[in-house]
């Protein structure tokens, strides 16, 4: 009898270990690669701010971040796919100000809802946008592309990483504010359209300091103007737009990362640590900083109201200065 109840205790407990495996299972995450969706191509800021991220989140996890590039309708096809994937964990998006704030007052059938169809993980930083040049451009100054404008309305064109982005945004809000006409010729991002404007296939192009940055320094393009309130520490230079004849003129690009809705809480969290130490270190500070963005450390629930007030703040934008995508 009692070598017989032994094997029956042996038995329970063995049923019962069996039984918690799934359990076991489904409580380690990650167990697999992860996948960061990169709604832009290769080269624009989103792309280069993922990379630099996932190089170094991947290790902490102990698994692998996987970029995928998914650009088109200025983040909107990318944040799409993110918004349909399974809200496990596995799937990360760069959010930007454009996808996440602009097309929603944009595209009439969007497939997605900014604030609706995702949590955020983290607001990695924002930083103004500046308006660049060909090296071999007869402008020199915002004032020489306005006068040019105003005396030949619609002939200078400027690239943007595509429709809805800040970089059309901006220049539809140039155009408003200086009451100015131009050609906005949109790309699927920001790598191909400075290209362009480098080559001189396009006159100018407002850019995020993080693309254009490099190209000034190489000497590539010109910076003219940037689209903060002051003029940039690592730009003293280049004067404001509002300085530059377009008072009241002011635009912030910003960048985040955000997972599909209902994705668990303990994930989240756990991403948010970990991401916000990755910035917070001296290395990434400093190479952030020299890409002229400033990191922004906020609480989920702090991103949350900071992309409520950018939905609302751009719809208002666009309705004022009557945006009509191309």
């Amino acid at each position: 009898m009692k070598r017989r109840s032994l094997i029956h205790s042996a038995v329970a407990v063995a049923a019962l270990s069996v039984l918690g495996l799934p359990a076991m299972a489904q409580d380690k995450w990650p167990s697999k690669p992860i996948t960061y969706i990169v709604p832009f191509p290769a080269g624009g800021t989103t792309d280069i701010l993922g990379r630099l991220i996932g190089q170094k989140l991947g290790p902490v996890l102990g698994t692998t971040i996987v970029i995928d590039n998914k650009g088109g309708a200025g983040g909107g096809i990318g944040s799409e796919v993110a918004a349909r994937a399974p809200a496990d964990g596995y799937t990360l998006v760069g959010g930007t100000v454009s996808s996440h704030a602009i097309n929603v007052s944009l595209y009439p059938k969007l497939g997605y809802d900014p604030v609706k169809s995702f949590s955020p993980v983290v607001l990695i930083g924002s930083n103004p946008v500046v308006l660049v040049v060909g090296a071999n451009s007869p402008y020199k100054t915002l004032q020489d592309v306005l006068a040019a404008a105003k005396a030949k309305p619609k002939t200078i064109s400027s690239a943007s990483a595509g429709s809805g982005t800040s970089q059309h945004l901006s220049l539809e809000l140039l155009g408003f504010k200086s009451g100015t006409q131009f050609i906005h010729v949109p790309y699927k991002g920001s790598g191909p359209a400075i290209q362009d404007v480098i080559g001189g296939q396009v006159d100018m192009m407002f850019d995020t300091t993080v693309v254009a940055g490099p190209h000034i320094q190489s000497g590539k393009v010109r910076a003219l103007a940037v689209t903060s309130a002051k003029r940039l520490e690592s730009m003293p230079n280049v004067p404001t737009v509002a300085e530059s004849g377009v008072p009241g003129f002011e635009v912030t690009s910003w960048q985040g990362i955000f997972v599909p809705a209902g994705t668990p809480k303990p994930i989240i969290d756990k991403l948010h640590d970990e991401i916000l130490k990755i910035i917070a270190q001296p290395e990434m500070q400093e190479r952030l900083k020299g890409l002229g963005m400033q990191p922004t450390p906020l609480t989920t629930a702090e991103v949350t109201a900071f992309q409520k007030a950018e939905v609302e703040k751009w719809a208002q934008v666009i309705k004022a200065a009557n945006v009509k995508l191309d």
